[in-house]
């Protein structure tokens, strides 16, 4: 009953870290403005930052130490790893032709740097400090390590099914939740690999760059999606291999973190 409760609760949190953080800028601003999702996501960071602690010292009681606060400098290993399993994806798919290139002005790509601090605040950091972060470290006091692995990245990857997406089919929906699961996996694991918190934020960052890097169309999205599924797959059992001789009971990653 403590692990849905504590499951049940950090979905709670997630919705409201997006909507109360995101909606003063853009209640505030126009559509057309520059600013508004910047400042949105950094909304929805300083929430996260809020409600995670709040949460922390008044219902779990859970040091903020705990959550993995390590060297920073692990973001870089963790875009890595994450972008790298996304690129790979998408070379095969327009391989088999499941995607194909679309001419696109090479200006847009000055806007990259906006994008990927934006995509850093609404998505990564505070997503990552939730499930990688909170969840993961109040699970591991009490649960053994597949447990907490599988409870996190199932839990990440089932709310997906009402995130927005190419997916039209009820198929590509479903699979589109499967692949928020191996996202979510690779995540995970990366939190154990490196027993802390940056590494995961950096894993989930690099996914949604590596995701928006190539101009692409998906003509068949669902293989994309499958294809996505197995190379985050393959990214989080790697993770998790290195990571068996670190992490080997219940409350060490937070207690070391």
């Amino acid at each position: 009953m403590r692990t849905l409760w504590s499951v049940v609760l950090t979905v709670a949190v997630m919705f409201a870290q997006i909507f109360i953080g995101a909606a003063p800028a853009y209640l505030l601003l126009d559509r057309t403005n520059p600013l508004q999702g910047p400042l949105g996501a950094l909304g929805v960071t300083l929430t996260a930052l809020l409600l995670v602690h709040l949460v922390r010292r008044f219902l779990d009681r859970r040091p903020w130490q705990a959550l993995g606060w390590r060297d920073p400098s692990h973001v870089v290993l963790g875009v890595i790893a994450g972008a790298v399993p996304v690129l790979a994806a998408h070379g095969i798919s327009l391989a088999v032709g499941a995607s194909v290139w679309v001419p696109i002005d090479l200006a847009v790509y000055a806007w990259l740097p906006l994008v990927a601090v934006t995509v850093l605040l609404n998505q990564a950091f505070p997503e990552e400090l939730l499930w990688r972060g909170h969840l993961f470290d109040t699970l591991s006091v009490r649960l053994p390590p597949r447990a907490v692995v599988l409870i996190v990245s199932a839990g990440f990857g089932a709310l997906h099914i009402v995130s927005q997406s190419q997916a039209t089919t009820l198929v590509e929906r479903l699979l589109y939740v499967v692949m928020a699961v191996a996202l979510g996996f690779a995540c995970t694991a990366a939190r154990v690999r490196g027993g802390g918190l940056w590494i995961a934020v950096g894993v989930h960052w690099g996914f949604h760059l590596g995701m928006r890097v190539l101009p692409l169309q998906h003509v068949r999205f669902g293989v994309t999606l499958v294809l996505l599924t197995i190379t985050l797959t393959l990214a989080g059992a790697v993770l998790l291999r290195r990571s068996s001789s670190t992490w080997r009971s219940p409350g060490r990653a937070s207690s070391a973190a």
